[in-house]
């Protein structure tokens, strides 16, 4: 299958996704690797911002898109000023004297009017380019919650759908020549059915920008594209591809250099620009979580050279076991949001990141959860450098429109992007397609799909979802139709808060488990208010979340293939779902860290745990 080829196909998958929802879709480059490892302008800090609920910037009074209008005219993005101070026209609005966000940053957490806006916030930057010859620019925005619509100078770049994957043009023909350009940003959170995630969540809808926003300059012809890992199970030979892009990409010379471990290797391009390899290895250190190594990797062609740190290992089961770099592991670790629960909103940057990681690590982790949508490529870089094995996931979600083609796309694009964003990052072993998701055949279909997409795109990573249970008393039988389809058997549980009774009665669940593959419990847990004191039966105490874990680990330790476990959650998260006025005030309070990063007597329970099962794996 040729690059052409995969690049005509998605973008008759776009325009395909924009028949069935009505609407015009310009489709977006492929996504250029490590694009923040480019050489950038930042467009970060003080954006101006025009609320607007009623989409009067976007659409005229017949309900009916500017951008879609012969002229094209009309719109917010047009960044309108009176062409006279006499006899100025009639312009309602006024991006320069508007007020400003921040970004990144989500809106909800800048401005109290917008803490529970859901709908419409026009986004306008201007700032100083002047296109070089020879050179390529590609506008980057890390993340926008939900729906994007991107305009540069006036003219649209194109639409987005999805709040946590990175969306990027080609804009070397679009700035002005002056140097003097203005981008304008349609961002809508509005939540829809047929969207991925849909309506209902159990987190915060941060609307905005909330992710870096750059400019990446490259050579005409540059390195748009690449994956240097071990090839499948073989921890010997070196395998992957580059591709480029740009013109006269064909029977370039690509050479690939790891000084480190003393390999170079120069490689030729086919008539698509892309140049495959397998190459045999000697004394590379393999990347773990007691030792993440990282080598310094180049990739240059002509004058276009991107670095990169990458690590090697090898992932995979055999039985009830998970093998990493053929030792067999258990996976500490605990689940998280992409939030910093110190401050309100979106987590801001790697400050925020490394917190939370380090968090984890304090708790004994070698694994985490990125639930429950793709996290910022900062995050899978920190996990790297930091020695933490990821489980990356997308936001298939609860109920989804399963029979909905749009809706699949979606989802399918979604998964694309996250692969092509992580796929060289060693912490990275689990792409997950989905949390919780009600077992049905729609929705069978649907998700077999998304694994077998997952497996073409990488097949050197296990694949999984968190599964729903039947329970019948204490009886809980694990037989998800879809869970012969995955590399893990993992599955969500709330015995001793969800499921009733008090936590001394958790130990007297038994599991009846389908399938003979390593157990990963993807949730369990159960809320406690920092601060608030009682007895083991106390609900919201921390005694009760205590007697909790203890009676957890308990039950969960009667699993014979148990290999791991993710529990919900490290920090207390800001979820709209929470009504109750004295232990939630809009948190989810199921952290073993508080919203003012207190450790609750939960972590400590877990801790030791984890302290024992390292003893246990790590001295093999």
């Amino acid at each position: 299958m040729t690059y052409s080829f995969l690049l005509r196909t998605l973008t008759a998958v776009l325009l395909l996704a924009s028949t069935l929802t009505g609407r015009r879709v310009l489709a977006q480059t492929t996504l250029l690797q490590n694009a923040p490892g480019r050489s950038v302008l930042s467009l970060d800090g003080r954006w101006n911002y025009i609320i607007d609920p009623y989409e009067t910037g976007f659409y005229d009074y017949r309900r009916e898109a500017f951008d879609q209008s012969p002229s094209g005219k009309g719109g917010y993005y047009d960044n309108q000023k009176p062409s006279s101070k006499q006899q100025p026209e009639l312009i309602e609005y006024d991006f320069d004297q508007a007020a400003t966000l921040q970004v990144p940053g989500d809106w909800n957490s800048q401005d109290s009017k917008l803490l529970y806006y859901e709908g419409t916030i026009w986004y306008k930057k201007s700032f100083t380019l002047a296109p070089k010859a020879n050179k390529r620019y590609f506008l980057y925005f890390g993340a926008i919650n939900y729906e994007a619509h991107i305009y540069l100078n006036g003219k649209k770049l194109g639409m987005h759908r999805g709040g946590f994957t990175p969306i990027q043009y080609d804009i070397t023909d679009k700035l002005s020549p002056t140097g003097e350009n203005f981008v304008i940003v349609k961002a809508d959170n509005t939540r829809h059915a047929d969207a991925v995630p849909t309506i209902n969540t159990d987190w915060w809808n941060y609307g905005g920008i909330t992710r870096e926003v750059f400019i990446a300059e490259t050579p005409a012809t540059f390195i748009a594209d690449y994956q240097v890992q071990l090839a499948k199970n073989d921890p010997t030979t070196l395998a992957g591809y580059v591709q480029l892009g740009g013109d006269g990409r064909a029977g370039q010379a690509v050479t690939l250099t790891i000084a480190e471990a003393g390999l170079r290797q120069t490689l030729k391009t086919d008539a698509d620009g892309r140049a495959t390899f397998r190459v045999p290895v000697k004394k590379l250190q393999l990347w773990s979580p007691q030792r993440p190594k990282l080598y310094a990797v180049s990739l240059s062609s002509g004058p276009d050279v991107v670095q990169d740190r990458i690590g090697f290992r090898t992932i995979q089961t055999r039985g009830q076991d998970i093998l990493l770099n053929g030792k067999p592991i258990f996976l500490r670790g605990i689940s998280m949001h992409d939030e910093n629960p110190l401050i309100p909103g979106r987590a801001r940057g790697e400050g925020d990141l490394r917190m939370l990681l380090t968090w984890a690590k304090e708790l004994g982790c070698n694994y985490v959860r990125l639930a429950h949508y793709p996290h910022n490529e900062i995050m899978l870089r920190l996990a790297d450098e930091m020695g933490l094995l990821v489980w990356a996931e997308v936001p298939v979600y609860w109920t989804i429109a399963w029979e909905n083609p749009a809706t699949y796309q979606n989802a399918e694009a979604q998964l694309t992007d996250l692969i092509s964003m992580g796929k060289n990052r060693a912490s990275i072993v689990v792409w997950s397609v989905g949390n919780e998701t009600p077992p049905s055949a729609p929705r069978l279909k649907f998700m077999t799909s998304l694994v077998h997409k997952a497996r073409s795109l990488d097949d050197t990573r296990l694949v999984s979802a968190a599964l729903e249970l039947r329970r019948d008393g204490y009886a809980v039988t694990v037989d998800d139709p879809l869970g012969a389809e995955l590399d893990l058997t993992s599955f969500n549980e709330y015995a001793g808060w969800y499921w009733g009774g008090k936590p001394s009665e958790i130990t007297q669940f038994k599991f009846a488990i389908k399938y003979n593959k390593p157990v990963i419990i993807s949730e369990f847990g159960g809320d406690a208010l920092a601060g608030y004191h009682g007895d083991a039966d106390t609900r919201w105490s921390e005694e009760y979340q205590e007697a909790l874990y203890v009676n957890q680990l308990k039950m969960l330790s009667g699993i014979s293939g148990l290999r791991g476990m993710t529990p919900w959650i490290l920090a207390d998260f800001r979820a709209t779902r929470r009504q109750h006025p004295v232990f939630q005030q809009g948190f989810n309070r199921k952290g073993l860290i508080s919203s003012d990063g207190k450790k609750k007597k939960a972590f400590f329970v877990l801790q030791e745990y984890y302290r024992q099962q390292a003893l246990k794996y790590d001295t093999k």
